[in-house]
This record gives C-alpha cells, sequence and structure tokens, in this order.
C-alpha cells in the first residue's frame, strides 16, 4: 500500500429541506489508502450506503452534501466507470435484462478504454472466465434473468473492473446470497482487488464476513463514524462501546473466534 487516495473531510449529507432534514452523514473524517481493502461496517440506517453513493456521485436529487471529497490519488476528477467501479447489493438492478451479458460487459471496456467491439468483447469473455463464470463463451450470449443470483453478482463484478478502476466499491454486495455464495463472492474480490492492485471499499453489516479479508475497518453509527483502525486492532480492542457490541453480537457457540480469522 501506498499514499492516500480517498480523503473525506467533514463529510455530511441531509436528506430533505429545513431542520426537519434527515441527517445521513455526519461530518465525516476519513481517509482511504492506495491499495488497501477497507470495510465501512453498520447496522441498516448507519450511513454507510449514503457514503458510497456519496463517493459515487449517485446521490438522490435533493440530498444536502456538505465538506470535501478529496482525491489525491487522482489528477482529475473521478470518472465513473473508469476511475471506480460501483458493484450494488441487487446485480438486477445494475444488469439491463434486454441485453446480453457479453454486451453489458463489453460496454464500459470499449467506451472507457477506447477498443474496439471486437477487442472489447475479448476482454469481455477474459473476465467472465476470471470471475468464474463456467462456459464465459456461452455465458457470453446469454441474458440476465438465464444466470443465477450468484452468477449475475459475478457478471456485475466483471462489469465494474472492466475498465480497470482503481477503486472497487461494493456496497453490500453480499447480502442478498447465501452464506456459500457469499464466501465464494470474497474470496472472489480479494483475488480480483490483490491481482488488479485496486482499492476495495467494502460496504457491509457483517463484521464476521469483513474481518477475514479486509485491512481495516470503520464502523459507523447513526450517521457518524465511531471507530476506525487495523481489523486486528478494532477487532481485539474496541475503542467504542458499540463497536464492541456489534463484535458480540457476531458470537456464538458455533462462531469461531474472528480474530484467528485476521489475517497477519
Amino acid at each position: 500500500m501506498s499514499g492516500t487516495f480517498l480523503s473525506l473531510r467533514q463529510l455530511s449529507v441531509t436528506y430533505g429541506r429545513g431542520r426537519s432534514g434527515a441527517v445521513a452523514l455526519d461530518h465525516i473524517d476519513l481517509d482511504i489508502v492506495a491499495g488497501e481493502r477497507l470495510a465501512i461496517i453498520g447496522e441498516s440506517g448507519s450511513g454507510k450506503s449514503t457514503l458510497a453513493r456519496a463517493l459515487a456521485g449517485l446521490l438522490p436529487e435533493g440530498a444536502k452534501v456538505g465538506g470535501e471529497i478529496l482525491w489525491p490519488g487522482l489528477d482529475h476528477p473521478p470518472r465513473p466507470g473508469r476511475d471506480f467501479g460501483f458493484v450494488f447489493q441487487d446485480p438486477g438492478s445494475s444488469l439491463n435484462p434486454v441485453l446480453t451479458i457479453g454486451e453489458q460487459i463489453a460496454e464500459g471496456a470499449r467506451r472507457h478504454l477506447g477498443l474496439n467491439w471486437r477487442q472489447a468483447y475479448a476482454r469481455a469473455e477474459e473476465l467472465l472466465e476470471r470471475v468464474r463464470i463456467p462456459q464465459p463463451d456461452k455465458a457470453m450470449r446469454s441474458f440476465p434473468h438465464q444466470l443465477s443470483g450468484g452468477q449475475r453478482q459475478r457478471v456485475a463484478i466483471a462489469a465494474a473492473i472492466a475498465a480497470r478502476p482503481a477503486l472497487l466499491i461494493a456496497d453490500e454486495a453480499t447480502s442478498a446470497l447465501d452464506v456459500v455464495v457469499q464466501a465464494e463472492i470474497v474470496r472472489l474480490l480479494d483475488g480480483l482487488v490483490r491481482e488488479d492492485g485496486m482499492t476495495l471499499l467494502f460496504i457491509t453489516h457483517d463484521v464476521a464476513l469483513a474481518s477475514g479479508f479486509v485491512d481495516r475497518i470503520a464502523v459507523f453509527r447513526n450517521a457518524r463514524l465511531v471507530e476506525a483502525g487495523p481489523v486486528r486492532s478494532v477487532l481485539s480492542a474496541p475503542q467504542n462501546d458499540y463497536t464492541a457490541a456489534l463484535i458480540a453480537s457476531h458470537r456464538d457457540l458455533a462462531t469461531p473466534p474472528l480474530i484467528a480469522e485476521v489475517p497477519s
């Protein structure tokens, strides 16, 4: 890992107008280091998905944004699809039902990398192989409804990295999947990020799932950042009571200790 890729300074997001507006992010200060895997942890309504959408410029109309989002790791304004890719919770919302899988992945490579369609299709098939879709040549001609939920999420990941982005944002990308497929998707994301040298922002409510492969954890509650640090430090000696409760809630008699899963 090297220098700071992305910095948030007093970032605030409010939905609605006037004093009745709902605060979704409350003066967040956070640095994201180039090449790291950072997990944003929190319950529903904590602000973690709002953070992802603020970074990607996907906040709804009417959202009021304060503070700064700085990109010292880039020498130009961030370009969606090219500088960062986004994987959503429901791949059905990001895949066009009337276009083939090959068309949807190839489009990003063609638009952002300047490839012709033949080259873009070749890259799309290569990416399908990388995300471990069986028979990628056949999958290229398939439509989203012909694939399973786990396969559609793999396709969404392939599309998100088609233009070789520096940052990959995965917003609850595993929560709609069963436990076995969740583990497969996490291993896939981990491998792709390592191979391509990407920075990963992994947003989840599941601290146990994230703890096995991320470098750092940032814990959100009620629109605020309550704790952030190296994963081993946060899990073994949480500084905030909420973090401690969140960790404890994932432990039962059948759950291996989270610390044992944390990389050294």
